[in-house]
């Protein structure tokens, strides 16, 4: 059997796909290795979504918009893709469960943030240790933060904690910022963020839930503890592309090229949600990207 649309990735962007796919019609699939709901899956409280005045647990919103998807006639299939064929006009997806066909193929497979890789980081997820500060930053409103991390995106997401947050800590391990220099000038009309330069955290500091952290100076050697509520990572991320080298064109960070439309360099394959160029990653751009999509898709399917 051929489909008229695979999504490998059941996010939040994959699920949209799907959804807007099979109201207008068309014979859809939805490859997930795990569960629904991706990286929102792992958020236990998601207050910028519209539509929950009290906010939602994110593994219940994966799970309503794999329902909601499957309403209307979308099917999830539980399995791990493989690789990939993805040129000319039949598409074959390759799994732990068998071969799959399609006329189109929409990529949501998402990016993972990069981790530190210290013991216990996993088991503190969500007990004072994140990885997103626009999802997660509101928790900390008065209480004192630590954000790891040079690039831009550290420098931002300090910058934004600074508004809620009574202090923010910036760790980064050199001595000078990567991010660029309008954030420098930033940082400096900024009271309550204090950096902490030539330093990276040795030790996460817990009771059940982060207490605080051990800073190590990596030219000195010398070890501090700071207290504090909670810790952010931003030293990246990195997009789940790799079964897609030398088929789609990929920017530097590994990032698939694809504008607003969500269409790639390959006839037919679209990127949704985390795993395309894209400023903002959320759970309501990755929603618009699956929208967007869908209506692409459907024009492809029209001219064949």
């Amino acid at each position: 059997m051929t489909y008229d649309m695979i999504i490998i990735g059941g996010g939040p962007g994959g699920y949209t796909a799907a959804l807007y796919a099979a109201r207008a019609g068309l014979k859809v699939a939805v490859l997930e290795k795990l569960s629904a709901g991706g990286q929102m899956a792992l958020t236990s409280q998601i207050d910028n979504y519209p539509g929950f005045q009290d906010g939602v647990d994110g593994f219940q919103l994966g799970e309503q918009m794999q329902q909601q998807a499957e309403r209307f006639g979308a099917e999830t299939v539980l399995a791990e893709v493989t690789g990939v064929e993805l040129k000319g006009k039949e598409k074959k997806i390759i799994t732990s469960e068998g071969a799959f066909y399609s006329k189109t193929v929409v990529i949501a497979t998402g990016a993972d943030p990069r981790e530190l890789g210290l013991p216990e980081e996993k088991a503190l997820v969500g007990r004072g240790v994140n990885y997103c500060a626009a999802c997660d930053g509101m928790r900390y409103r008065g209480k004192t933060v630590v954000v790891i991390g040079g690039g831009n995106t550290a420098v931002a997401d300090a910058l934004q904690l600074s508004r809620i947050a009574q202090k923010v800590i910036l760790v980064h391990r050199r001595d000078q910022l990567r991010a660029t220099q309008v954030y420098h000038d930033q940082l400096l009309r900024t009271p309550n963020i204090e950096l902490r330069w030539n330093s990276q955290v040795a030790e996460l500091l817990h009771d059940g839930k982060l207490t605080g952290v051990k800073l190590r100076n990596v030219r000195t050697g010398e070890e501090s503890a700071v207290q504090c509520d909670g810790v952010f990572v931003s030293i990246g991320r990195a997009p789940i592309t790799a079964l897609f080298a030398g088929q789609l064109s990929l920017d530097e960070s590994g990032y698939i090229i694809a504008g607003e439309s969500t269409e790639t360099n390959t006839p037919g394959v679209f990127a949704v949600g985390d795993v395309r160029t894209k400023v903002l990653r959320q759970v309501v751009t990755a929603v618009s990207d699956g929208a967007m999509a869908a209506h692409y898709a459907e024009e492809y399917l029209a001219s064949l």
